[in-house]
């Protein structure tokens, strides 16, 4: 991509001065010239606080207004935008304040507090800062970065050990944006809501980079609200929305009554595979068509996407590669033939630069020739489209035979009070590993342990329906909502 976030952005700004781009629930609108104005005020900022191009300056708020105003000024300089994760925790923010070298942490009141004591338990000098209005007064900003220079570090949610940070370029951010676009046909009349933070990949590239590229708009409320999601889309008229399962499954099971949206062409539903049964079940409740995606951290989010009605939308499948390459190989990274499972691997302009500071990592997920290794386990059919059966890390191998818990989880999820469900393996001394599986059900359900253990059997045989199931009040889930079964099994077996 020849384009950098900041160019993109200066582009937009003389093409469409008065075109809105950022949104409040509230009513506060900016359009792309004024956008572009604050972000460079706080380049500039930066730049007088010592910051050089190249620096990392991480930002740590909920999602606003101000909050992607500080990730479009931290990119605009030339600074590295150092996400930080507001719900992983002080051992965590401490960790990545660290290992980032930050040089200075923007936080807003909420955020402060516990930014402060992960600072004092960690060793890093980064300077916290208050963010105001101040900050994004105007300045003269630096020369505006290119598209190789490095733009975003995220850390992956690590389910294991530490989290690693990932390196994204301008270019990767940029790619990001467009591939989205193009796979949902977006245009400077669409309009999407913001759900996810902007310290994951989805909701900064899919909501923020798409609407960009594509110079459309995005509406930015600070958080998801089952109670607020429908009439904050039906009050901007928004024309999509980018969300996870979880929350598919929360709005399905909310019963306040729903009318017909008319601006809404779309809901994209990206992070983890989207039970068939839940998709078939909001379609037909909301009357809104689902596009089901994949993506990772490590590309800028979007890998996969299925087209838009009336285009071929396979229920089940997360879709064909839009914009970079897509191949389903073996161990030795050689292209499977159609139907055969091996290892999903992506090659393009939105693949990371590396992990920081890990240069073992960086290799063993980078082949010499470009491709990603995603870890995902699947199978691409002769049209291009690719069924994800696993994750390498989480096969379940009992009595030598492979079981993906996707199978399990989907069969739970058949049952209608099911609205989070994932399953994992745990120790076995018959089988080497059992089955077991957590589930949260909706309030008022009479459904047992007993009974969705029936309800596998019947749907997907005795062998692979889990041996025991624990009903719970919430499963432990990413910043992106995604379900973490390694951390599942450990607080079960914990427990």
């Amino acid at each position: 991509m020849s384009d950098s976030v900041a160019t993109m952005l200066e582009k937009r700004a003389a093409e469409t001065p008065n075109a809105p781009f950022l949104m409040a629930p509230d009513g506060d609108t900016l359009t792309y010239v004024e956008v572009a104005a604050r972000a460079r005020g706080l380049a500039g900022w930066l730049s007088e606080q010592g910051i050089e191009p190249g620096d990392s300056v991480a930002w740590a708020m909920p999602n606003g207004l101000p909050s992607a105003l500080c990730l479009l000024g931290i990119l605009r300089g030339g600074y590295l935008a150092t996400a930080i994760n507001l719900v992983a925790g002080r051992d965590i923010i401490a960790y990545v304040l660290d290992h980032s070298d930050a040089r200075i942490v923007l936080v807003s009141a909420e955020t402060e507090a516990p930014v402060r004591e992960a600072l004092a338990q960690s060793e890093s000098d980064a300077r916290m800062v208050v963010v105001t209005d101040d900050l994004f007064s105007p300045r003269r900003a630096g020369a505006v970065p290119g598209a190789d220079a490095d733009a975003l570090l995220m850390y992956t949610s690590g389910t294991t050990g530490r989290p690693k940070g990932v390196t994204l370029t301008h270019g990767a951010l940029i790619a990001g944006g467009q591939y989205p676009a193009t796979a949902h046909e977006l245009t400077p009349q669409d309009r999407a809501l913001c759900v996810l933070p902007l310290y994951h990949i989805n909701g900064l590239c899919v909501t923020v980079m798409g609407p960009l590229v594509s110079g459309g708009s995005v509406v930015l409320p600070p958080k998801f609200s089952v109670k607020r999601f429908w009439s904050t889309i039906r009050a901007h008229e928004c024309t999509w929305f980018s969300v996870v399962p979880t929350q598919i499954s929360y709005l399905l099971h909310d019963e306040t009554p729903f009318e017909a949206i008319p601006s809404l062409r779309f809901g994209r539903s990206a992070s983890a595979p989207l039970s068939p049964d839940v998709q078939s079940a909001f379609e037909s409740r909301f009357g809104v068509p689902i596009v089901e995606t994949m993506g990772l951290t490590e590309t800028a989010a979007q890998i996969l996407s299925n087209p838009l009605p009336p285009g071929t939308r396979k229920i089940g499948s997360p879709g064909v590669a839009i914009g970079n390459e897509v191949k389903v190989a073996d161990k030795s990274q050689r292209e499977m033939p159609r139907g055969e499972e091996g290892e999903v691997l992506v090659r393009g302009a939105n693949v990371m630069r590396c992990y920081r500071k890990n240069p073992d990592a960086t290799a063993e997920a980078l082949t010499a020739d470009g491709w990603l290794r995603t870890g995902d386990l699947g199978r691409m059919d002769a049209e291009g489209y690719v069924t994800i059966t696993g994750r390498l890390k989480e096969l379940i191998i009992k009595g030598g035979e492979n079981i993906a818990p996707r199978e399990v989880d989907e069969a739970l999820y058949t049952h209608a009070d099911v609205i989070e469900a994932a399953a994992f393996a745990c120790p076995c001394d018959r089988y080497g590993q059992r089955i077991e599986a957590g589930v949260m059900l909706a309030a008022g359900s009479s459904a047992t342990g007993a009974s969705l253990i029936a309800l596998c059997i019947e749907r997907i045989g005795k062998f692979k329906a889990p041996d025991r199931i624990h009903i719970l009040p919430e499963l432990p889930k990413g910043p992106s909502g995604k379900i973490q079964r390694i951390k599942l099994a450990a607080l079960v077996l914990e427990a």
